[in-house]
């Protein structure tokens, strides 16, 4: 008898592992059936085992350091397919971003990539060549920026449900080989949950001398150095910047970037802007008044884009040394935050294009819209209008593609829960391109990325993404995956793994001088790359 109930619960369990969570819930859901529950009545001896089992598996994984073993699959690997497509051929796109002087080389520096925030790299990604997937597990942390020091080691900002932490990670084996512990997560007593707080725990750059510079959530600005003389991982604390007297205890930085000349530009929750003067170190401020949610971009005319929920701004400096304001131009911010953003308004970085434009998407109803305006009086270019109607949000930047943009939909994602059992939100991608001063959709995708923060490589041609596929069984399926730049065709896509643990909410796409793309889920670091 003993022998027939282990067979038997071997035989569901191993059902569950292919199936997933449908048959699962129909397992479980035998056991209120009495004459189930009596045959399966374990002893005390086997819940012994069982709970001493499970407690020993608990006590290894709090035990062993972050990264040593891999993210652990979920339920339902023989419903979704591992790979779809085939391999891609180079088609380049011609796209010149400038380097920015005070930041380290373009593709290596922050989340968006540049000081324009293009999130478009020079060079290679993966072209679907049999890719190979390899995991890391970092516990229940989240790192939504990587850069990549001059060393090619991942530079990490990393959060938990305490607050954020700095890693230097090797791109090998994806361990981290020194931590920094950051300030905790603040108190704000307001309710709102980790995966809703961007202070001080979601962007940070990397500039030209392999330091980091991070915001913290006890309102300082943090210089760090990356490795010691010895170029060994080293994270050490060079300079420190007290913002507490621009900044109230009731508001957070949520963003730093630098301008041409090295002024650390600085952005707060609340609509405060300023910077930190690199040669005196004098902090200023101005106030907006209009809530911040997303990173700056800075051009080598000197302007510094930032995005409220109420309008687009160009900032500058005065003859005083002070932030000013060259010119704002309110958009249509709608009548509510849509499910997929995490404030009222525009949910994108500024992105700066060639030819002295800059482009944002609004929050319009039935349907957002794509923006270009003139960086040099603030004036609207063009606009087009995406997806369906009632289903259209962002919280992600645009990624320019030379003569446009592509933005990605996030309409739907609320938190994590919104992608359980096999749901997804809408989803869907389009290409806006400016020309002649109109802006036409060239082509739309049905591809799903609850929260992708999508890149492209300007080497290969393809937009990269991070997708999930919707499951009648419930299969929580996420997939990495290359559309084709100037068609929008999904050219392969490999899965990456199952379940809640794979979700990236809201961290980037981040490629490797070496190719390889990496993406940080809620549960450590994924990593494809083709096989050599």
């Amino acid at each position: 008898m003993r022998f027939k109930r282990s067979a038997f619960l071997v035989s569901v369990a191993v059902l569950v592992w292919a199936l997933g969570p449908l048959l699962l819930l129909l397992a479980l859901g035998a056991l209120f059936h009495p004459r189930v529950r009596d045959w399966l009545r374990p002893s005390r001896r086997v819940v012994a085992i069982w709970t001493g089992a499970v407690l020993a598996l608990v006590g290894v994984v709090v035990l062993i350091p972050d990264g040593y073993l891999p993210v652990p699959p979920g339920i339902g690997a023989m419903t979704t397919p591992r790979y779809i497509g085939r391999p891609a051929l180079p088609n380049p796109i011609e796209l010149d971003v400038p380097q920015h002087p005070r930041l380290a080389a373009n593709g290596s520096s922050s989340m968006h990539n540049d000081g324009w925030a293009s999130d478009a790299y020079a060079g290679p990604g993966p072209l679907g060549e049999s890719p190979e997937v390899d995991t890391a597990w970092y516990g229940v942390k989240e790192c939504a920026t990587l850069a990549f020091d001059t060393r090619q080691r991942l530079v990490a900002l990393c959060g938990s449900y305490s607050g954020p932490v700095l890693h230097v990670i090797d791109p090998e084996s994806m361990r981290p080989q020194d931590t920094f512990e950051l300030p905790a997560r603040r108190d704000n007593g307001n309710g709102q949950r980790p995966w809703e707080d961007l202070c001080g725990g979601s962007y940070f750059f990397l500039d030209d001398q392999d330091r980091a510079v991070v915001a913290t959530t006890d309102r300082t600005v943090v210089v760090l150095t990356t490795a010691d003389g010895d170029g060994e991982p080293d994270l050490t604390v060079q300079a420190t910047h007290d913002l507490t007297k621009q900044v109230p205890e009731d508001d957070c930085l949520i963003a730093l970037m630098p301008d041409w000349e090295g002024k650390i530009w600085y952005a707060t929750e609340d609509g405060r802007v300023g910077f930190v003067d690199n040669g005196t170190g004098r902090a200023t401020v101005r106030q907006l008044g209009e809530e911040i949610a997303n990173s700056l971009a800075v051009g080598r005319d000197g302007g510094v884009y930032a995005v409220t929920v109420d309008a687009l701004y160009r900032l500058g400096v005065d003859g005083a040394r002070r932030p000013t304001v060259r010119w704002r131009t309110p958009y249509d911010r709608g009548t509510r935050t849509k499910p997929g953003q995490l404030s009222r308004g525009s949910g994108t970085t500024p992105t700066i294009l060639p030819g002295g434009l800059v482009a944002i998407t609004d929050n319009a109803e039935p349907r957002m819209r794509v923006q270009v305006y003139d960086t040099a009086d603030g004036d609207l270019v063009c606009q087009r209008a995406v997806f369906a109607d009632g289903a259209s949000a962002t919280d992600n930047s645009l990624v320019s593609v030379g003569d446009g943009v592509i933005v990605e939909n996030n309409h739907g994602y609320r938190n994590p829960l919104s992608t359980l059992l096999g749901f997804t939100p809408e989803g869907g991608f389009a290409r806006v391109d400016v020309a002649g001063g109109k802006c036409e959709e060239a082509w739309t995708s049905e591809a799903i990325a609850p929260t992708s923060v999508a890149k492209v490589s300007l080497e290969t041609g393809l937009v990269y993404a991070y997708t999930k596929r919707s499951s009648l069984l419930g299969v929580n399926a996420w997939y990495f995956t290359a559309l084709d730049a100037r068609t929008g065709r999904t050219v392969w896509s490999v899965r990456v793994g199952i379940g809640s643990m794979f979700n990236n909410h809201y961290s980037a796409v981040t490629l490797a001088p070496d190719g390889s793309a990496y993406v940080a889920t809620l549960a450590g670091l994924v990593r494809v790359r083709d096989r050599s």
